[in-house]
């Protein structure tokens, strides 16, 4: 079973596909499983952040609530 990356771990190997594609010095099949990872990694690294996104307004809309409770 592969392990799940951290979103750092995600974007840390993006960068390090991006710049093996940029030489060009890969045989072409190799470039497609590389472009084949990063689209996944992309993919990865968007759900993680719609995730990120929604706790951040979750949580922005309890303190909202919590502040309004107050007055």
């Amino acid at each position: 079973m592969e392990k799940k990356l951290t979103f750092e771990e995600s974007m840390d190997r993006l960068e390090e596909i991006v710049s093996l594609l940029e030489t060009n010095e890969q045989p072409l099949n190799e470039t497609i499983a590389l472009f084949e990872e990063g689209l996944k990694l992309v993919k990865s690294c968007d759900g993680q952040l719609r995730k990120f996104e929604d706790k951040v307004a979750k949580l922005r809309e309890k303190s909202e609530e919590e502040e309004s409770d107050e007055d």
